[in-house]
């Protein structure tokens, strides 16, 4: 087996010019390493590959095959080489990109879209996944990449803001407050908000009960019993009002609304990392999302 396709490289440059001469020049290598360098071929390959007499040569059989077929292998050899050094820039790589279900009606889409269109090379693979689930794979490296809203405090990993997102009171259309352009959370002294477990995603439910205090709401809370419900079974029923993101509009029955609170408030969506021992294509996605949500006017 060549070990070294410098000595194919070469012979080939010997066999096209014919002249040992003349490819040392082309090659800018002296002579004698040159003449050296095709006898360590031929040895290796236990064949003979040139017929030398005093002054000249001809190409044997096997040289004539090995000429041939040599090219070929030298820019398959040269294409493999690059393709390999593109893991260290980071144009090719795999990346394992986690989200909230949240995060799936829009913000996921929307980046992972621009992203695999911006890094042909990245094979991007995708799991939606609760917040303890998407710091936990991260810290262990399963994960690479991971969209999270309201992010805990202390995580200890390298966290983005990719989008502030404005928040708005998800309510049946026959609502008291239905008819109104705003709403303002001093209104729900009345009402049940629909949420997560608090164990499901910490820093959300800490950030929507800590709004509601900050604006003179202290309203019940009913706890979702389904972790995905695109219904929104309990708004629909008149059981509880809900504070959800911009984003979720687009996805939400006929006969619920959202609007906008007043005064305006926006949580922020991160792109969370390790800190360290990530791979270069996880850096270029991570750099490129921040241009991204910048195009998109989410930042």
């Amino acid at each position: 087996m060549v070990t070294d396709l410098r000595r194919l490289q070469y012979f080939v440059a010997v066999a096209r010019e014919r002249n040992f001469t003349r490819a040392a020049e082309r090659l800018h290598v002296a002579q004698p390493a040159l003449s050296r360098q095709v006898r360590l071929l031929e040895h290796e390959l236990g064949v003979e590959l040139l017929h030398r007499t005093t002054h000249e040569f001809e190409l044997t059989e096997a040289g004539e095959f090995l000429l041939e077929r040599g090219p070929t292998l030298l820019s398959a050899a040269d294409e493999l080489w690059r393709s390999v050094r593109t893991y260290a820039t980071g144009e090719r790589g795999n990346v394992v990109v986690a989200y909230g279900a949240s995060a799936s009606y829009d913000t996921a889409p929307r980046l992972l879209h621009a992203l695999a269109e911006s890094h042909p090379g990245i094979a991007i693979t995708t799991a939606v996944k609760s917040v303890g689930e998407i710091v936990g794979g991260v810290r262990d490296g399963s994960i690479d990449l991971a969209l999270v809203r309201c992010l805990p405090r202390n995580v200890g990993l390298e966290a983005r803001t990719i989008r502030r997102e404005r928040q708005g009171l998800l309510l049946r259309r026959d609502h008291r407050l239905a008819a109104c352009a705003t709403a303002s959370l001093a209104d729900m002294a009345d009402e049940t908000l629909l949420l997560h477990p608090r164990e499901a995603n910490p820093g959300h439910y800490d950030a929507v009960l800590g709004l509601c205090r900050d604006q003179g709401a202290d309203p019940r809370v009913l706890v979702r019993t389904l972790s995905f419900d695109l219904t929104y079974g309990p708004i629909l029923r008149a059981e509880a009002v809900a504070i959800i993101g911009e984003s979720s509009r687009a996805e939400l029955p006929d006969e619920l609304r959202w609007l906008p609170l007043s005064p305006p408030v926006s949580f922020d969506v991160s792109l969370l990392a390790r800190r360290h021992n990530r791979s270069p294509a996880v850096d270029r996605m991570l750099d490129a999302a921040t241009g991204i949500a910048d195009a998109l006017g989410w930042i």
